[in-house]
């Protein structure tokens, strides 16, 4: 019986548990990554809701995470996910670590792409009588929406990377896929399926963030 009878069941389950890592660590993070992003934004000084301490915290929680190595996070973090999940082990467990990296990326692709928005928009704004929650969410992220989608984009390449570190620790999907079937049992075959496939996910996911940008851009 050809070996790809047995592993091909294997393969397709594993890319199923990808794709469910990768879409709700993404859902999760994208959006409080985008709140903490514009917290930041909003806090720093100068800033419409200017608030130091606030803006410290925030940044500093971010800087703090952000460095670590995210092998070595998955670690780090075993008792958070053992006490979410009951497991350090499977998708589910993989999510908790996943999901709270990238939200602290996220907030900083965020906060970055804000500030980079033009100070005249705001001001402008501001002079005709717009509240300053308007003028975050009405005026300031909108404008920023190209480059965000884009940001977004990178971090959907991200969490599929970190998706494929989860298997080293039994995290499941593409990554375990390739460690137990590829590396473990010297098969080459499987282990360059799984980069074909993973070529192919983050190729689809590039193409539709650079395409829903560049139509943003052209409004």
């Amino acid at each position: 019986m050809n070996k790809w009878d047995t592993l091909t069941p294997v393969l397709l389950q594993s890319i199923g548990e990808t794709v469910y890592m990768v879409a709700v660590s993404l859902a999760i993070s994208g959006v409080a990554g985008l709140a903490i992003g514009a917290l930041l934004y909003a806090t720093r000084p100068g800033n419409l809701f200017a608030n130091r301490v606030v803006f410290f915290v925030a940044n500093l929680v971010i800087n703090l995470i952000r460095p670590i190595p995210f092998i070595i996070f998955l670690t780090a973090v075993a008792p958070v996910t053992r006490a979410v999940t009951g497991s350090t082990l499977g998708t589910d467990a993989a999510i908790v670590p996943i999901t709270i990296m990238a939200t602290v990326v996220i907030a900083r692709v965020v906060e970055q792409n804000l500030v980079a928005v033009d100070p005249g928009t705001v001001e402008a704004a501001r002079a005709v009588g717009a509240r300053r929650i308007g003028v975050l969410f009405g005026v300031v992220i909108p404008e920023a929406l190209a480059p965000l989608i884009l940001g977004y984009t990178f971090m959907f390449i991200a969490v599929v990377d970190m998706s494929a570190m989860a298997g080293y620790i039994g995290g499941g999907g593409l990554g375990n896929f390739a460690i137990i079937y590829g590396y473990q049992q010297f098969n080459q075959q499987a282990t360059w399926v799984t980069v074909a496939i993973i070529v192919v996910i983050v190729q689809v996911g590039q193409l539709i963030g650079n395409a829903l940008a560049h139509r943003i851009l052209r409004r």
